[in-house]
């Protein structure tokens, strides 16, 4: 069983960010209040090839907090781990404080 994984080209590797169900007072929230499609970056490929064989390079680093798309990406389960694969350009943009 694989330890690590490395994406090739523009792929991008992402474990999602699943918010709170609960306070730390124990009060439920609803599924809805604190939705956002986010994931941080485990791993980045190292970028695909112009039609001149210069190296594009991936437009988000590891550690980045980004925003995913609503659907797509394909699932990887690495250990007991669950990440996501996206392509760069399916990412939507990064999140900053």
């Amino acid at each position: 069983m694989a330890k690590r994984l490395i994406p090739c080209l523009n792929r991008v590797l992402v474990e999602k960010i699943v918010p709170p169900s609960k306070t730390t007072a124990g009060i439920l929230l609803p599924e809805k209040s604190s939705k956002l499609n986010s994931g941080k970056v485990i791993a980045v490929g190292p970028g695909t090839r112009d039609k001149s064989g210069n190296t594009i390079p991936v437009s988000v680093n590891e550690g980045d907090t980004v925003l995913l798309p609503e659907y797509g990406g394909t699932e990887v389960k690495l250990g007991e781990k669950q990440y996501h694969l996206f392509r760069d350009e399916d990412i939507l943009g990064t999140l900053h404080d």
